[in-house]
């Protein structure tokens, strides 16, 4: 048996794969909203503490060790999906390792070179924020440019969006990765501070559409603010 944090957990649940008879009949089908159920119970207990209130420990002291918890049934879902599709012949734990370690390297070029090197001292930092998103999503395109147009990968990247995603977050979503463009298909950023939506309108998905425009613009997350209205009515 492994020692280590990771591959204990990576031991124990190729046995529970091997032994467990519940464990053993779970398929990723099956495992889908559990996957789902974990991710949202780590967001809220992201969200019950003020933004900034975490970078104080003694504050969240109590939450991180929550936190701690939930990211460990996040985690056992990767682990859990990774030995099914190691049995399937597929892949395994280490193999997703590295396709999201190549990844984060191919993205983010201000802080290694191509063979995954860091950057020497003088060349790391000398970067902005925007700099950074934009720069992914030129290469995230030019990743896909092998498969479908140059127009057709700026609208893919934009729109390639999981179905199952909120309508409020996947429309943020959009905004964001619009804004990133070389030029925002949706035309300059909002100004205004205040909305209102028509419901007699015809187009009332349009209206919504530039509320959420207008809120991230002003870096507010709809989707979050709803959910933590939703959750002060209980």
């Amino acid at each position: 048996m492994a020692d280590t944090g990771l591959q204990r957990l990576v031991w124990i649940t190729a046995q529970l794969r091997k032994y467990c008879p519940w464990t053993q009949q779970l398929t990723h089908h099956q495992l889908t909203e559990y996957l789902i159920e974990e991710a949202y119970e780590a967001v809220e207990v992201i969200e019950s503490v003020p933004a900034k209130h975490w970078d104080d420990v003694a504050t969240a002291n109590g939450t991180y060790e929550e936190f701690r918890k939930e990211l460990g049934d996040v985690l056992f879902q990767v682990t859990l999906h990774s030995a099914i599709a190691e049995q399937a012949g597929a892949f395994t734990v280490d193999d997703v390792a590295d396709a999201i370690s190549e990844k984060m390297i191919r993205r983010n070029p201000h802080v290694f070179d191509n063979s995954g090197q860091l950057l020497p001292e003088e060349h790391l930092g000398d970067v902005t924020v925007d700099d950074v998103e934009k720069n992914w999503e030129q290469i995230k395109q030019a990743e896909k440019a092998d498969e479908v147009s140059p127009d057709e990968s700026v609208r893919s990247s934009i729109y390639d969006l999981p179905p199952g995603l909120p309508a409020l977050a996947a429309a943020a979503k959009i905004v964001d990765r619009a804004g990133r463009q070389a030029q925002d298909p949706f035309g300059d950023k909002p100004t205004e501070t205040t909305a209102t939506v028509d419901l007699t309108a015809d187009d009332v998905g349009a209206q919504l559409f530039e509320l959420v425009r207008i809120a991230r613009a002003h870096g507010v997350d709809l989707e979050a603010e709803l959910r933590q209205y939703n959750s002060r009515l209980g």
